[in-house]
């Protein structure tokens, strides 16, 4: 069965900017502009690892994780990237937590293959306790809100693939970055 596109918000509203990925998706599903394409599910999964892994065998096409990601830019910074499962390496499972790597890398055991993936991540400024985003991150989730509707909207356009070799091929290309 396939589902369509999977946008998942990751992190914890406890943990300052670690509540990136939740606060994109509420204003994505609160957004008024355009509706998103049809197949489109928007979740906030917060910290519940288990649920997302669940809900994956599900058998979407494409799946957008959007987090905190510390990839060594300024604060703010917003980074999109391709994830295949050669980029995942491994990890141990926490069914009481969530660890984006360990859940993508644990799905087969779980009886489903990793879907087209895609990373909206922006770089945070602080991750201690706390709630809210510090002024930086809270400026750059407009512009990811916007990125996540356009390659939303890109998948939604590309359809499923047509062989499993071509989604195969298509996940595992390297990670592939673009920075704003």
């Amino acid at each position: 069965m396939t589902r369509g596109v999977l946008v998942a918000g990751i992190g914890n509203l406890f943990l300052g900017d670690d509540g990136f990925g939740p606060e994109v998706v509420r204003r994505l599903a609160a957004d008024p502009g355009a509706p998103l394409p049809g197949g489109v599910r928007v979740v906030d999964y917060g910290i519940r690892g288990m649920h997302l892994a669940y809900d994956l065998l599900d058998g979407y096409d494409a799946l957008v994780l959007v987090d905190a990601y510390p990839g060594g830019g300024a604060p703010g910074e917003l980074t999109v990237l391709e994830v295949g499962p050669d980029d995942l390496g491994a990890g141990e499972f926490d069914a009481h937590g969530m660890n984006p790597v360990s859940v993508l890398s644990n799905l087969g055991q779980l009886g489903g293959t990793l879907p087209l993936t895609h990373v909206v991540g922006c770089t945070p400024a602080d991750v201690e306790e706390g709630i809210g985003l510090s002024e930086a991150v809270a400026a750059a989730v407009p512009g990811a809100v916007a990125e996540v509707r356009a390659l939303v909207r890109r998948l939604s356009a590309a359809g499923p693939a047509s062989t499993p070799e071509a989604a195969s091929t298509s996940a595992s290309a390297a990670a592939r970055t673009r920075r704003s």
